[in-house]
């Protein structure tokens, strides 16, 4: 069978630089993003933001390039083809109070190129998805948080570009409202297949939506890679259950340095990631024990974001 190619980056950064006086918001950034759902993460002044910016070509890199799709955001030509392609939901509270939503969305749409019959059809079936009813024939400034929200998800879909940029989309949500807004991102990574960035400083919305993480950490990217991968890697510990003489084998554990912690009966926790699955059965049959089951431990993403920043910080140290 013929491997696949590899696909095109959706999103690629070269040494990218931007610094405003004294301060690198973005620090000679090197990155690939593949097609699919990734989370753009990183404490506050991480350079997500301006990031952002430039990809969009809000602003301009003093150094490097970025590209979108193959396209140059410094270029005018290339910009406005963007804008046909990208779809952006921004953090700010940055809507129209004087209009509503079918104005607004079916407005932006026709600013990407869509016809006026073409962007107001696209506008009601944007807002359905985002599931906005009867209320998008209201003022927005009658809406509340999580209604300006889903506006603005539904402007970003309007003229259904194959990637978006989302900044925060569940900033100021209930849980009813995050759990729904949640649902739609998921639902566009991958039913719908389109290439998502999210930007989100709560963790485990990046776990339920994305397959893919970048790490920022003052202006370089700290670590890059697939969720499940950079997990597995800080993974400390495996849990087994143990049929037979669990005494010996906990023994026998403790006699080669592996530390171990019995939770019940016949399931111990180890806590040695060099060991693979093969050994821990080997150990288990040379004192007349078998292992039923092998689970591995993984770290959270709470635990793997706090050491990737760390271990960033020490090698800059």
């Amino acid at each position: 069978m013929t491997a696949s190619a590899p696909q095109a980056p959706v999103i690629s950064l070269r040494g990218v630089v931007k610094q405003y006086g004294a301060v690198r918001a973005l620090d000679g950034v090197e990155l690939s993003v593949a097609p699919g759902a990734t989370a753009l993460l990183g404490p506050n002044g991480a350079g997500k933001t301006t990031m952002i910016k430039l990809l969009l070509g809000l602003v301009k890199p003093d150094a490097g390039e970025a590209r979108l799709l193959g396209f140059d955001p410094r270029k005018p030509a290339d910009g406005v083809e963007l804008r046909r392609k990208v779809g952006y939901m921004p953090e700010s509270d940055c809507l129209p109070p004087q209009m509503n939503a079918v104005e607004l969305v079916s407005t932006l749409a026709r600013i990407t190129g869509l016809s006026e019959s073409d962007a107001i059809t696209r506008a009601h079936e944007s807002l359905d998805y985002v599931g906005l009813d009867e209320q998008r024939y209201r003022d927005i400034a009658q809406y509340s948080t999580g209604m300006k929200q889903r506006v603005k998800l539904a402007q970003a879909l309007a003229h259904d570009p194959p990637l978006l940029l989302l900044d925060e989309p569940t900033n100021g949500l209930d849980p009813k409202g995050r759990r729904h807004m949640l649902e739609l991102v998921a639902d566009l990574g991958h039913a719908h297949g389109k290439s998502v960035l999210l930007c989100s400083h709560l963790l485990p919305d990046v776990e339920r939506t994305c397959d893919h993480v970048v790490v920022l950490d003052r202006g370089r990217v700290a670590a890059s890679g697939a969720l499940l991968e950079l997990t597995r890697s800080q993974s400390r510990s495996s849990r087994v259950r143990v049929a037979g003489d669990v005494d010996a084998f906990a023994g026998e554990l403790a006699a080669r340095g592996i530390a171990c912690d019995r939770e019940s009966e016949r399931v111990l926790r180890i806590h040695a990631p060099g060991e693979d699955a093969d050994e821990l059965f080997g150990l288990a049959g040379s004192v007349g024990a078998h292992l039923e089951a092998v689970e591995e431990q993984r770290s959270s993403l709470d635990q793997v974001f706090l050491d990737v920043l760390k271990n960033s910080r020490e090698a800059r140290a």
